[in-house]
């Protein structure tokens, strides 16, 4: 916690999952309470039956703005695809029947997607597979609230300011799709590839953000395109530091894309990584796409944004 002219500032936003009491349909030797562990290697698990659920009751009416789930990383990471995220204050058909946040496409084997629900509000959050002979398991569920109960408005300044006062180049550009399209904060739009960054097919595509100053990286959020062509980002390697050897591909990696679904959103933590770059790039002969980057700066770097 930092204050600042009398405003505190609070350095990472909150889960306020971990604050609910969570239940589900049936339990399968693991309990629902541990997909709010803080812990992803404990997971949930239902018999098999129809239509399971699981449901966190969030004790108080809140605003969502984004659910994260963590797939199980053992086997059948499958076995979550059409899951619906749904929110609200009703508690028909055990919560049910609230109105729909996303549905899970996919969800890698022990990877975590986010999905954005845009101030959604509600009591409760269930997860629910519809169908007959079904199994859910969540290894993870972290919900976080609107930015003014999350963090104070004077921190959603300063981590806004690194973002966009960056400046996007990438190795090359097709036809009108420019790197600067992955910073504009729009995510997806319709048409093919629409306000998202596209390269040529080549060697080694590359995109690269220039912070223009010094920072210590806490997060990197990455969204993939929603039209098609998903699997054109795995393997990707997002890359953090200060030299522009080779086109800055050189520095530090944070981490690797193994896959994310289409359309959907993927955080990657790069604890407290110091750079001015942060590159990613797609080794072989590939095109590159993205569709938004977000980098999210760490509470060191925010010491050196107030005076």
């Amino acid at each position: 916690i930092i204050k600042h002219n009398n405003i505190v500032l609070f350095y990472s936003p909150e889960n306020i999952a971990i604050k609910g009491k969570a239940v589900q349909s049936s339990t399968f030797y693991f309990q629902a309470n541990n997909a709010i562990d803080g812990i992803d290697l404990y997971c949930t698990h239902t018999e098999t039956e129809m239509n399971p659920w699981w449901r966190l009751d969030l004790v108080d009416l809140q605003i969502i703005q984004e659910v994260t789930v963590t797939n199980r990383m053992d086997c059948c990471f499958e076995q979550i695809n059409g899951a619906e995220i749904r929110i609200g204050n009703s508690l028909e058909n055990n919560g049910n029947n609230n109105p729909k946040c996303a549905v899970v496409s996919g969800i890698p084997a022990g990877q975590s997607v986010s999905y954005s629900c845009g101030g959604m509000q509600g009591r409760y959050l269930n997860v629910v597979i519809p169908g007959d002979s079904k199994q859910l398991s969540l290894c993870e569920v972290r919900v976080y609230g609107n930015a003014s109960l999350r963090r104070p408005i004077g921190l959603e300044h300063f981590l806004d300011s690194v973002k966009l006062s960056g400046r996007a180049v990438q190795s090359s550009v097709l036809e009108y799709y420019r790197a600067d399209r992955a910073m504009d904060g729009i995510k997806h739009a319709l048409g093919p590839a629409s306000f998202c960054t596209h390269t040529n097919s080549e060697t080694n595509p590359w995109w690269r953000l220039d912070l223009l100053d010094n920072y210590y990286t806490s997060t990197v959020i990455i969204t993939n395109r929603a039209d098609c062509c998903p699997e054109r980002l795995d393997g990707a390697e997002i890359r953090i530091g200060n030299s522009l050897e080779n086109n800055g591909n050189n520095n530090p990696i944070c981490a690797m894309i193994t896959s994310i679904p289409i359309g959907a959103s993927h955080s990657y933590s790069c604890p407290d990584m110091e750079g001015r770059y942060v590159n990613i790039i797609v080794p072989g002969d590939r095109y590159l796409t993205l569709c938004e980057v977000e980098s999210r700066i760490s509470i060191i770097s925010l010491v050196k944004l107030i005076p």
